[in-house]
């Protein structure tokens, strides 16, 4: 299947300036992250794809012990592009093109592992958390599976300036984004795309779902949202389960304040249903995925206003 994994559709970015003009080599031509935007904003959601980047910055790789293909195993591999027909629809999406291994913004600013670096760091880190425990901090130490990514320890000036130049001016940028939206229409919903392993299983079925909604146990946005979503995807035939093993992340938990007309629903996919996770290469069925997310947003777009009540207050 013939696909070109850096073609970028003919749209406008929501902002013409090129603030990251002095990272580009870097990321191999490419910023860090983008916003595609349709010409105009047509509808009361912003979708997000934090962990689809795949350019590596050369010193990284250099500094790690794994290959090409191991290092990307914690990539949500084609995720934007899947979701990529939303901005036609009238949605925003910011896309990131650093890796997840390289800086994971779906993390607190500071979660970050002691033994990865040489020297001391700050006393505000978060040192204690259970994804600090697992390697999968805002700079990981492994990738899925446990794998290693560094050969030695990293000075702490590097994870903080990921945090500062990329991690903090994404997250800027997401604000953004969802306060013009809920200055907008009242309210805005944030849909935050991932994919997961299609070894995930459910452990109360041991049934490997198709897709599965977090919405932090109800917290981050309305029910209505969750159970409609739900139900579009389970008309298509698809298993979908909620939460379990995934409730959503930082972005999640953070942006989501239902009460204040700001909800956040995290959808992970299986990666089965369109790659082949061994060649990290699209198969036969992604053009059925992205053909099915296509009408998947345009009939969860349509959700009617007074789903979404709220007062009409400036976001956060």
């Amino acid at each position: 299947m013939a696909f070109d994994r850096h073609k970028r559709p003919h749209l406008e970015t929501i902002d013409q300036r090129d603030p990251f003009a002095a990272h580009r080599t870097g990321f191999n031509g490419h910023p860090p992250f983008e916003v595609l935007a349709p010409a105009e904003q047509r509808l009361p959601y912003v979708f997000n794809s934090p962990h689809s980047g795949c350019q590596y910055p050369s010193s990284f790789l250099e500094s790690s012990r794994l290959d090409g293909r191991a290092i990307r195993r914690s990539e949500d591999a084609f995720v934007d592009h899947l979701f990529s027909h939303v901005v036609p629809l009238g949605a925003p999406m910011l896309r990131a093109h650093f890796p997840r291994a390289y800086l994971d913004v779906n993390r607190e600013p500071y979660e970050l592992d002691p033994k990865m670096f040489e020297d001391r760091l700050p006393p505000y880190a978060n040192v204690r958390s259970i994804r600090v425990a697992g390697g999968l901090g805002t700079v990981a130490r492994v990738v899925s599976e446990s794998h290693e990514i560094y050969k030695h320890r990293l000075p702490v000036s590097e994870a903080m300036y990921r945090i500062e130049e990329i991690y903090k001016p994404y997250h800027t940028t997401l604000r953004r984004m969802l306060a013009q939206t809920h200055v907008t229409f009242g309210y805005a919903i944030l849909i935050d795309c991932h994919s997961m392993p299609s070894s995930i299983r459910c452990q109360s079925t041991d049934i490997r779902p198709d897709f599965i909604l977090g919405d932090r146990y109800g917290t981050s946005c309305s029910q209505e949202l969750t159970n409609y979503a739900a139900s579009i995807l389970i008309g298509m035939g698809y298993t979908v389960n909620r939460n379990k093993p995934y409730a959503g992340g930082f972005i999640t938990e953070h942006y989501g304040r239902p009460s204040r007309g700001l909800h956040a629903l995290q959808v992970e996919m299986n990666r089965g249903l369109y790659m082949d996770e061994a060649t990290h290469q699209p198969h036969a069925g992604f053009l059925e995925l992205k053909n099915n997310l296509e009408a998947f947003a345009r009939e969860l777009t349509s959700m009617p206003d007074s789903s979404f009540g709220a007062e009409p207050i400036a976001a956060e």
